[in-house]
């Protein structure tokens, strides 16, 4: 018979049974392991390297894209106004045997080649089976090619009103023989509708151009080799050409030719259709066509900056004081805009202005019995006080190139 005394006990005993075999269990795995660790001492090691190079390289991974994503990549982009090759601009440049235009551009060439991207406004035609012309005509010898790529141009847009001044065959042979040179082109179809996208220090920037009107020369084509050549100021096309840039690119800058010649300022068209192109993804506009300077504006959308300036005057011209009783056409600007992208965003983050004027010297030859001029484009800046040119022309030129450049200044009232 067990009594409850016996039950107890039995009961006790349990207990410290369990806890003995537990105890003996955990004594015999750390045998083994302080075992395994004696007798194979390297292959322990190695499998701590493995474990803290897996988490090693997890980190670096980790780390590599932390980086990338702070990562900062900048570019410069500057742009100019109208490159209008006058008869006598051209022809001053014939020596007799050939044209030299090598110093045209010499004067602005280091500022231009120290852009990630130059673009150029080429306003005219170059077609050699046409004889050369200017006004209202513009076809120039294609010889100017070569000193607009030596002065660090890029790209040239071709939408503008002279663009079929030697019909459809001008177009093709003025695109072509551009990058043929190695320059491209935008602004018309040439060879296809592909918009121009530049990879500029890891920056996609898609560029575009279109023009207001073609001087009622288009009637001359078909209407099938109008919507396949040419880019107007249609708003709907505008619109799609712009929001197909926005998806294939980090900034989309425009080109424009709109407004009325010779007026400083913006029509209420230009103002409309500008900040359209705004509303459609444009980043930056460098309006052109008046063949003078026109104010500046800064829009605010979607957090972020975005840049017109209505017209950048001319670069190259006859047109000047001498000419038509305009200071302004024989001044212009380069624009130059700082552009970021951080973390898939680009931004604009800084703009400068550099004011031009253009230089217009006798020479002893002529062109068609008139006097021929040596042109070159000055860069205002060199020639105000601490300038590198500051007092090294004449008082006369001094002075008017001291009041364009800060006329210039006051116009355009950029305010980033």
């Amino acid at each position: 018979m067990t009594t409850r005394h016996d039950k107890k006990q039995s009961s006790e005993k349990y207990p410290k049974r369990l806890f003995a075999i537990l105890l003996f269990l955990g004594i015999l795995l750390v045998i083994l392991f302080v075992g395994e660790y004696v007798l194979n001492p390297a292959k322990t090691a190695q499998e701590q390297s493995e474990t803290s190079q897996v988490k090693s390289k997890s980190g670096t991974k980790q780390s590599e894209k932390s980086k990338e994503s702070m990562q900062i990549q900048k570019a410069t982009i500057m742009a100019s106004g109208d490159m209008l090759y006058h008869d006598i601009v051209y022809g001053s440049a014939f020596d007799g045997e050939k044209y030299d235009f090598s110093n045209d551009y010499e004067q602005i060439t280091s500022l231009i080649s120290s852009a990630d991207l130059a673009l150029g406004d080429f306003e005219g035609t170059i077609n050699p089976d046409y004889e050369l012309a200017g006004y209202p005509i513009f076809n120039a010898p294609e010889s100017v090619i070569t000193s607009i790529k030596n002065a660090g141009y890029d790209a040239l847009d071709l939408a503008h009103n002279h663009i079929l001044d030697t019909g459809l065959s001008g177009l093709k042979y003025t695109a072509n023989a551009f990058q043929k040179a190695g320059l491209d082109t935008f602004g018309v179809n040439v060879p296809d509708d592909k918009i121009l996208v530049k990879n500029v220090n890891g920056i996609k920037i898609a560029i575009l151009g279109f023009s207001y009107g073609f001087n009622g020369i288009e009637a001359s084509i078909s209407q099938e080799d109008y919507d396949k050549y040419l880019n107007d100021l249609n708003t709907a096309k505008v619109e799609k050409k712009i929001k197909a840039a926005k998806e294939m690119a980090d900034l989309v800058v425009v080109m424009p030719q709109s407004g009325v010649e010779y007026s400083l300022e913006a029509t209420p068209e230009q103002e409309t259709t500008y900040r359209q192109m705004v509303d459609f993804g444009a980043d930056i506009i460098f309006g052109g066509h008046p063949h003078v300077a026109e104010p500046t504006e800064i829009i605010e959308k979607d957090g972020e900056k975005k840049f017109i300036i209505y017209s950048m005057g001319n670069l190259l011209s006859n047109q000047r004081f001498e000419t038509l009783e305009n200071y302004w056409t024989e001044r212009g600007v380069i624009i130059e805009v700082q552009v970021a992208k951080k973390a898939g965003k680009t931004s604009l983050t800084a703009i400068k202005a550099h004011p031009t004027w253009v230089s217009r010297e006798p020479i002893n030859r002529t062109f068609l019995e008139y006097p021929a001029y040596d042109y070159q484009v000055y860069l205002a800046e060199d020639y105000i006080k601490g300038g590198k040119y500051f007092n090294q022309v004449s008082e006369d030129k001094q002075q008017r190139i001291e009041t364009a450049y800060h006329e210039m200044m006051a116009l355009l009232n950029i305010k980033f």
